[in-house]
């Protein structure tokens, strides 16, 4: 089983990275579980047609109680990808790290990993920082691999920075490594020179450059990611191509 996380700057596109990734890999035929895992809870929206499912803290809040089967919490997307979003606290109360957390372990009950079987998993992570419940994937073996998306703006170089330094102070544990840098241009001075510059000095490869597009915007209006609604464009055969290369890097067929 391939388990990615994704981290980034808060904005950054970090939800798109991760659906467009979800729907690559169920192009490639393979089963995937996409968790996001932000207050927000649409980090699935363009995997369902601009829907969401119900959100793990929004149940536990009008149900009082656990849900007693999976699919009271989750809904099936494009390619059957199983789309699970932890959602938050009551905003100004409690702690979104807390609903990660959570909804991890709700899910560990359900045997969601052991029912569903998949090849790929993928947990969409909220903002700047890696501590507390949003270190989760990363200190409790959910995920790893970690993708770090950043553009060439500088707090998004800033975040990426700090994201990469946390995850080298797990390193002597055995947690998840960082696999590379997606590049997700903002077409900002000198754009691709500081990214690499970046990547250089933190001596990560930059594993998938996708260009600024209003064509991604175009699709995520209809619901949609740009994978499902023109398979054939550029930006699908990039993510493509991000896809085959971690499976293959994992040792999965692609």
């Amino acid at each position: 089983m391939l388990k990615i996380a994704v981290y980034g700057k808060g904005g950054i596109g970090k939800s798109t990275v991760t659906a467009h990734l979800s729907a690559a890999f169920a192009r490639l035929g393979k089963k995937v579980i996409q968790i996001g895992c932000d207050p927000k809870a649409d980090s699935t929206i363009n995997l369902l047609n601009g829907e969401t499912p119900v959100p793990v803290m929004n149940y536990l809040r009008e149900h009082d109680r656990d849900p007693e089967h999976l699919e009271e919490i989750s809904r099936v997307g494009f390619g059957g990808v199983l789309c699970i979003e932890t959602g938050g606290p009551t905003p100004g109360l409690g702690c979104a790290g807390r609903g990660i957390v959570t909804t991890f372990s709700l899910l560990e009950d359900l045997k969601l990993f052991e029912t569903r079987k998949p090849d790929v998993v993928l947990y969409d992570v909220l903002g700047d920082v890696v501590c507390g419940g949003f270190a989760a994937p990363i200190r409790e073996n959910y995920a790893s691999q970690i993708l770090i998306v950043t553009s060439g703006e500088k707090m998004a170089l800033y975040a990426a920075g700090n994201i990469h330094s946390a995850v080298k102070n797990f390193a002597d544990r055995a947690y998840a490594k960082v696999r590379g840098i997606v590049f997700n241009r903002r077409n900002v001075e000198n754009e691709e020179a500081k990214v690499r510059s970046f990547a250089e000095s933190a001596g990560l490869p930059v594993i998938a450059d996708i260009p600024r597009s209003n064509e991604i915007i175009r699709w995520e209006d209809q619901g949609k990611t740009v994978v499902e609604g023109d398979p054939d464009s550029d930006i699908s055969r990039r993510f493509l191509e991000l896809a085959r290369s971690l499976l293959q890097d994992s040792g999965e067929e692609a």
